[in-house]
């Protein structure tokens, strides 16, 4: 039996209509290429079997167009909405995701890795907040260093690009409309020496009581691991002290919950006698008992302009900025009033 011939890229272009040039930035710059050229390119493609070709000359090339994504929780309400961005742009562009689910976890994420040490992934997006475990610099020591784009959560004392919204500009907003409502004891729950994001919170927050001649009293920053427990457990503490705000300003929407929780089981009538501010705007957010007055991020946009930064690294590109800071927007919805008292 005679075996078949390979399609190669003359055929495609043959069959297209097109030169072997168009063929070539249809299949690898889709965004280039015209909408009704690019279909006739595909229907070759499809028609010829070409795209088995491409594939495997893309592993002899020792690239994948695979993308590995690295996040501790996949059900982190943030997640999915930046997800979207990051498959839309990537798809746009020829490349697939690979999604590893750490769970914090460091021998998980070292075993994720692999897809990097095996030329299944080519680059990686970062939700951990941290270099992965088992990455080297180049020297032999572990996994070589990928191309790798932060989001979310920058990597501290590191080179890594950053994309996410702009905390510090968000939590200074998120406070001042707590203010321009009349309150000036102003809670702040999610105080954090290790997480960036908290950090930056915090700091917005100090920086719009102090541009309002407010004294900023330590007694009403407490901890906060961005969970509802946290946010419940941070209010009952104040309770005990017998030291209470009139509005808490809470470092995500999860922590709002958790405060709304514990005033709501105290009885208390929100927001009428306590106002409560969340970040983020999950999707329960508008569902919650007041809705929840907060600051969304603009997670599909995040998810566009990292995945954008990656792939100009992977082409070898020098981006213009290897830090984008998105702004919030302020969503006004039921659990901030005018403050009742003082």
């Amino acid at each position: 039996m005679q075996q078949q011939k390979l399609a190669t890229i003359e055929d495609v272009a043959a069959i297209a209509g097109v030169s072997i040039a168009t063929v070539s930035r249809a299949i690898n710059e889709p965004t280039k290429v015209a909408d009704a050229t690019r279909r006739r390119v595909n229907e070759a493609v499809a028609k010829t079997g070409y795209t088995t070709n491409a594939m495997a000359r893309s592993l002899r090339m020792r690239r994948s167009n695979m993308i590995l994504i690295l996040a501790p929780d996949v059900g982190d309400p943030n997640f999915s909405n930046i997800l979207v961005g990051l498959e839309t742009e990537a798809s746009k562009r020829g490349y697939g995701v690979l999604i590893g689910n750490t769970q914090n976890d460091p021998e998980r994420e070292t075993d994720y890795l692999r897809f990097i040490n095996s030329n299944q992934a080519d680059g990686l997006i970062l939700f951990t907040g941290h270099l992965p475990y088992g990455v080297g610099a180049g020297d032999g020591s572990g996994t070589r260093l990928p191309p790798m784009v932060a989001v979310n959560e920058p990597v501290t004392n590191s080179a890594v690009p950053y994309v996410g919204v702009d905390n510090f500009e968000g939590a200074r907003i998120a406070a001042e409309h707590l203010i321009s409502q009349g309150h000036r004891r102003i809670a702040f729950i999610g105080h954090s020496t290790t997480k960036a994001v908290n950090g930056l919170r915090e700091q917005g927050y100090r920086a719009a009581l102090a541009g309002a001649g407010l004294h900023i009293d330590p007694r009403l920053i407490l901890d906060g691991d961005g969970t509802t427990e946290s946010g419940r457990a941070a209010t009952e503490q104040m309770f005990v002290r017998d030291v209470l705000p009139t509005a808490f300003l809470c470092v995500n929407d999860a922590t709002a919950l958790g405060v709304i929780i514990s005033l709501n089981a105290r009885k208390y009538d929100l927001p009428r006698e306590f106002s409560v501010m969340g970040f983020d705007d999950i999707s329960f957010a508008s569902f919650v008992t007041p809705s929840l007055t907060t600051m969304k991020q603009p997670r599909l946009k995040i998810g566009e302009e990292a995945m954008d930064l990656l792939l100009a690294l992977l082409a070898g590109e020098t981006p213009a900025r290897t830090e984008v800071l998105l702004r919030s927007e302020l969503i006004v919805r039921n659990s901030v009033s005018r403050a009742a008292r003082e």
